[in-house]
């Protein structure tokens, strides 16, 4: 197969033929042949691949070649759907090679016929848009293939009504389903079951590895070659999937869903919609015990005096309605899927009640309409060392930020994964030509008042220079907000016209598209902009960061993990905060330089950059971009002409 890898990424490609700017690059190729070596060795392979190495490809190729079935996880669903509608077709066409290929989603992607004819027998909706976007839904259901909720373009996806015409691992009634047979779900299944190559996403993949609930279970057995792109995000999904969680959220939908099952199969047993109205009503009062939204843990519970009363009136409530459903359970399918939920919710609860158990913290969360109750495991790497030893296949995990300095023990140590092999290749972008790295002189500490208004009144000048094109991202959504009213205030001072566009303004595609089209645009973002996000060209010619990105040490599973690890007499911040907060600045840093033809200015405003000890390795891990501390330099660096470019015509990434 190493022949076959060479000749596709050489010049002789059959790419080439159909993509007149495709060249071949040294790390693509030699990333590929390593991919192809664990495939071939069933081995567990660790790849960092910068940006621009076209890592899609290099996996892609060898995967195919390979034959076989193979699983690709993505870190989103934007990722999900490029890699089905786009990468995988042009590969397989490119090698002549005869797979086939499924996406599967999780099944809250899927409108589910059941819950779409008690939604409509309901009658009962919050707002007109509702009832509105349930018709466009219903005629969407007869007319889909695939029922996935991303071809109905006329109703947004976080629309309320998804909820409601969809199905969840609790309230899907399986094979007892009068749908059974015209299920989106399972059609979705079926096809990925025969298919050679299935594209799914991380949360999925976990999902279903712990609960075995979407499908995925039923794939692995018959699968060669599990693939993990944008794998710096598992330790955090796996975290989330290997722990446990009850939400007030849950208990509302276990709520409606046993007062639409009550009026369509218990009509006359009167106490089940009242149990149901009362477990409703003590739900939504226990989120109300909590004025501000947040993370906090179980021990910190003890300050709220409303707390416990509330809980126990919720345990309470659900015991009760338990009680209620056990008797009439025999009366539908429906009515028995609600009793299982029900006993299943109760037994989370007193878990959760009971306290806290080695090797785990609990901790809450609380939402703006919602609260979560979770327990976490402080490490992941025994229990996924666990899923995927002793199967013969291979395990590829790969990003462009995975290593701390090309040492990737971080990263192996936190998913179990010590005995993998690594390899590491630097971006093809020349980084000293395309890029300078600015880090302002005179700046307070980060924590000290007033840090905010510094960092924009730094990074004004290049703002000017750079005639806006800018991201500018931060550590905190107050940093943000903050940040925004100054530039505003600014902007209208000084008559600049830069459009200001703000996260949560529109949603992250929206805002993307007009800072695309707008071409002077300063974009404010938080977390959500920090990665998997792909602005190419003059657009976007000024990344400026507010703040080194290291976790809040007060939320309550990093906070038990440090405790944990200091307590084995090792040094957490070392070993656990500092990689973190590297691999997450590298993916910051990573929004800048999008393609061979970008030029532009990383602007990092924290002065520990410079100040602590450790910031000379953060800067080491990030690449090799030529440095200045003198804002001057970084003005002048946008009135730089380039150096000629031995090939003007912009390659494609491949």
């Amino acid at each position: 197969m190493s022949a076959e890898v060479e000749r596709f990424f050489s010049e002789q490609s059959p790419l080439a033929a159909e993509v007149a700017s495709f060249r071949p690059r040294a790390q693509q190729r030699e990333m590929a042949l390593a991919v192809a070596e664990a495939i071939r060795d069933n081995a567990i392979l660790v790849v960092e691949a910068g940006t621009g190495t076209g890592k899609t490809f290099a996996y892609l190729v060898p995967a195919l070649l390979a034959g076989g079935k193979v699983i690709i996880s993505t870190g989103t669903k934007n990722l999900q759907d490029q890699l089905f509608q786009k990468d995988l077709p042009m590969v397989r066409d490119a090698l002549k090679a005869p797979v086939s290929v499924a996406l599967l989603k999780g099944r809250a992607n899927y409108v589910c016929h059941y819950h779409l004819e008690r939604a409509l027998s309901d009658g009962r909706f919050a707002t007109r848009e509702d009832i509105k976007h349930l018709g466009k839904i219903k005629q969407y259901a007869k007319v889909s293939d695939s029922g996935d909720k991303s071809g109905l373009a006329d109703v947004p996806e976080n629309a309320p009504i998804w909820m409601q015409v969809t199905s969840t691992r609790d309230n899907c009634l399986g094979q007892e389903c009068p749908n059974h047979k015209e299920c989106f779900v399972l059609k979705a299944r079926t096809e990925a079951m025969k298919a050679d190559i299935v594209v799914v996403n991380h949360h999925l993949f976990f999902a279903d590895v712990m609960l075995r609930d979407e499908g995925v279970a039923e794939l692995l057995p018959a699968c060669n070659t599990v693939i993990f792109d944008e794998a710096h995000q598992l330790p955090e999904t796996a975290s989330l999937f290997f722990g446990e969680s009850l939400s007030t959220t849950l208990l509302l939908d276990l709520a409606r869903d046993t007062r639409l099952e009550a009026a369509a199969g218990a009509k006359d047993f009167a106490p089940l919609p009242k149990a149901c109205d009362e477990l409703d009503k003590v739900a939504r009062d226990l989120r109300l015990v909590f004025k501000k939204e947040g993370r906090m843990p179980a021990l910190a519970l003890d300050s709220f005096k409303d707390w416990q009363p509330a809980l126990k009136i919720v345990s309470d409530k659900l015991k009760h309605l338990c009680d209620l459903l056990e008797k009439q359970a025999e009366r539908s399918e429906g009515l028995e899927n609600c009793w299982q939920r029900a006993q299943a919710s109760a037994q989370q609860l007193a878990k959760w009640q009971k306290g806290d158990e080695p090797d785990q913290v609990r901790w809450l969360e609380v939402f703006h309409h919602s609260l979560q109750l979770n327990t976490t495991p402080l490490s992941i790497a025994e229990i996924f060392e666990k899923q995927i030893g002793g199967s013969a296949r291979a395990w590829i995990f790969t990003s462009a930020t995975l290593a701390v300095k090309q040492d990737f023990s971080h990263y192996q140590g936190e998913m179990g994964l010590l005995k993998a092999k690594t390899a590491c290749w630097d971006s093809p972008f020349n980084y000293a030509e395309q890029a300078l790295l600015y880090v302002p002189t005179e700046l307070p500490e980060p924590n000290s008042e007033g840090y905010t208004e510094a960092v924009v009144q730094a990074a004004l000048p290049l703002i000017e220079a750079s005639k806006g094109r800018a991201f500018f991202l931060f550590t905190s959504l107050r940093a943000m907000q903050r940040a925004h009213e100054i530039l505003q205030a600014e902007f209208d001072r000084r008559g600049w016209n830069y459009p200001l566009l703000l996260q949560g303004e529109g949603s992250r595609n929206e805002l993307l598209t007009r800072f695309r089209s707008l071409g002077n645009a300063v974009l404010l973002g938080s977390q959500s902009f920090w990665e998997g996000v792909d602005v190419r060209g003059e657009a976007l010619s000024l990344v400026i960061i507010d703040k080194l990105p290291f976790a809040p040490p007060d939320d309550p599973v990093l906070a038990a993990r440090i405790a944990q690890l200091n307590k084995q007499g090792r040094n957490a911040f070392m070993e656990y905060q500092l990689p973190r907060a590297i691999i997450a600045l590298k993916q910051g840093a990573g929004r800048l330089i999008r393609d061979e033809t970008d030029r532009g200015v990383l602007m990092i405003c924290d002065p520990r950059l410079i100040s602590k000890p450790y910031g000379k390795r953060i800067w080491q891990s990030l690449p090799p971009f030529k440095r200045t501390r003198v804002e001057a330099e970084a003005v002048a660096f946008f009135n730089t002409v380039p150096p000629a470019q031995n090939n003007p015509e912009r390659s494609v990434l491949l």
